[in-house]
């Protein structure tokens, strides 16, 4: 008996969004990893006897050495979201990314699971932009604080500064996993894997 069932169509994804995933994910990944090995030189959470990150996790050998690859990461990272920025502009998907009134009102009245879904994700993409910004105005302060002093200034000490950018760490972690959860509520494994394959 041959079924009439027609067969599950898979989820497909522009070039430009698995460019984006790949080199976000590679970016992330080095800049957490080389971020640890700097923290160790000089923890924010006690000075230098402070607690300290196992080495397993930590990228770069030494400060240099972590500065370097973190350095190489950011632009990476930087010059990633900068283009898909620009990308989602020309193609106008930035209308279907973020939140809008009709999300707000969903979370507040919808009993849809598929429309919840979404506008849980528009939210958190937009919830996301201003703690990437944080995470990159922060970074340029402590890169370059003689060229830059008035960052530093804005937190009060470079202490707090340090505290705010090590802080956007588990939010990013935060966002990506809650990302991947509700990408797999709405298209399981198939969507989640056609970000990147």
């Amino acid at each position: 008996m041959i079924s009439s069932q027609k067969p599950r169509k898979l989820p497909t994804q522009a070039i430009a969004a698995k460019v984006f995933h790949y080199c976000n994910f590679i970016s992330l990944f080095i800049m957490i990893t080389s971020g640890l090995q700097i923290y160790n030189a000089n923890p924010v959470f006690g000075g230098r006897n402070g607690v300290h990150i196992f080495p397993l996790f930590t990228l770069g050998g030494w400060l240099a050495g972590g500065r370097d690859w973190h350095f190489a990461a950011m632009w990476l990272f930087s010059l990633n979201l900068f283009c898909y920025g620009i990308y989602i502009f020309i193609t106008q998907r930035w209308k279907h990314r973020f939140v809008g009134k009709n999300d707000i009102q969903a979370l507040q009245k919808s009993h849809n699971d598929k429309r919840l879904n979404y506008a849980w994700h528009r939210l958190l993409y937009t919830a996301i932009i201003p703690i990437l910004l944080l995470a990159i105005f922060t970074g340029i302060g402590m890169y370059k604080p003689a060229q830059f002093p008035w960052i530093v200034d804005i937190f009060g000490s470079w202490q707090a500064l340090r505290i705010v950018h090590f802080a956007s760490v588990p939010m990013v972690l935060i966002f990506v996993w809650l990302h991947w959860r509700l990408g797999q509520k709405v298209g399981g494994d198939e969507l989640t894997e056609s970000m990147f394959w």
